[in-house]
């Protein structure tokens, strides 16, 4: 029994050697770093994202309203109790631009990064919106093929932007977490992008179905890297968000390898609750920032309406999820991040967490910022 001990030891030890001498190999890293983590901003390289010398600050609300607790499932629990209990690391609640509740949990602070996760998919569209008002892209309408004509070989040429931005492509990615050699193992863990990119493959007709694919999101990243040709896609989210909209903190955007990599535009911005907050309020007041437009007001318009035309599903649109028809939209990620914008109580709502806990988040922000509306 001893003997068999400990060759299960040295079994297990060999084995573990070996994944580590593979640690060019996604599959080992994704054994090494297992699944999605909130510490995954230290694990893969990254380029840096600068602030502008002058900062924007929420000011904290003079009569602030904070809600004291919340009934789920029949049940009041404190509020305070509910989010630590559900693994909450950073929760804000703005309402006309002031800060009514803010607060960080398990020793987090304002200024602990954050991945975004898929919040990133988001930042990705308004980049794409930026690139067409800057004439970088001519319309939504474009075929892929026009930036990537690597893809036309893989019947890519029917697949347009929009169909991009909807998740209606057809694209036949594997969207499982847990599998180690499917495609968003090899897009998280993997260091060549672009080659697995120029692999993708279509298994439907584009404009018929919604469904939500990372790989989406990642071919609009490529689309964006050669359309700004000699300029980064973090460069061009420091150009157009970053700086105008007076970020307190710098950020960064993950990349897949050190040399000449391309940014994860599915995922993988790391920054802070208050920063991305001020994303929603770039989208709350319909693009503009204070008298500036940074966005054109139809990108985000087309952004957040309900459209079931195309294929498209009414509670996704242009990499944002709708959790209600009464007008509310959001950022989220995998882990339970979340940017949630109330048009109609002028409400903006930061989620961070290290999961989502047992929380449905979609009932409880939407509920949250109803309950503003007659404030």
């Amino acid at each position: 029994m001893t003997c068999f001990k400990l060759s299960i030891k040295v079994y297990v030890f060999f084995a573990l050697v070996f994944l580590l001498s593979l640690s060019s190999c996604k599959v080992a890293r994704f054994f090494i770093f297992n699944f999605a983590d909130i510490n995954d901003h230290k694990k893969f390289p990254k380029r840096e994202i600068e602030i502008s010398e002058n900062t924007f600050v929420f000011p904290y609300a003079k009569d602030e309203k904070v809600p004291k607790d919340l009934t789920i499932k029949g049940e009041k629990i404190a509020f305070k109790t509910f989010l630590e209990e559900n693994n909450t690391v950073a929760f804000l609640i703005i309402k006309d631009d002031s800060i009514h509740y803010e607060n960080y949990f398990d020793g987090y602070q304002a200024s602990s990064i954050v991945p975004s996760f898929s919040m990133a998919k988001s930042v990705t569209s308004i980049l794409i919106g930026c690139a067409i008002d800057d004439g970088l892209i001519q319309s939504v309408d474009e075929p892929v093929t026009n930036y990537i004509p690597e893809l036309k070989e893989n019947g890519f040429d029917q697949v347009n932007i929009e169909h991009l931005l909807q998740m209606t492509s057809g694209l036949d990615y594997n969207e499982g977490y847990s599998n180690p050699f499917g495609d968003v193992a090899s897009f998280y863990y993997g260091r060549n992008l672009r080659k697995q990119l120029a692999k993708m493959k279509l298994k439907a007709d584009a404009g018929k179905d919604f469904e939500y694919l990372s790989g989406n999101t990642q071919i609009l990243g490529l689309v964006l890297e050669r359309a700004l040709k000699d300029q980064t896609v973090s460069n061009y989210l420091e150009e157009k968000l970053w700086k105008p909209l007076q970020m307190e903190y710098s950020a960064t955007w993950s990349i897949d390898k050190k040399k000449e990599g391309l940014e994860k535009t599915f995922c993988c911005i790391n920054a802070r609750a208050r920063d991305y907050a001020k994303i929603g309020r770039l989208y709350l007041n319909r693009g503009k920032w204070n008298n500036e437009q940074i966005i054109s007001e139809e990108w985000v318009e087309r952004s957040t309406k309900l459209d079931t035309s195309k294929g498209s599903a009414w509670f996704y649109q242009y990499q944002w999820w709708l959790p209600s028809k009464t007008g509310d939209f959001m950022a989220q990620g995998i882990l339970g991040q979340y940017i949630y914008v109330n048009p109609n109580s002028n409400v903006i709502i930061v989620r961070l967490g290290k999961n989502s806990g047992k929380a449905d988040w979609w009932t409880i922000l939407s509920s949250l910022g109803q309950s503003y509306e007659d404030n």
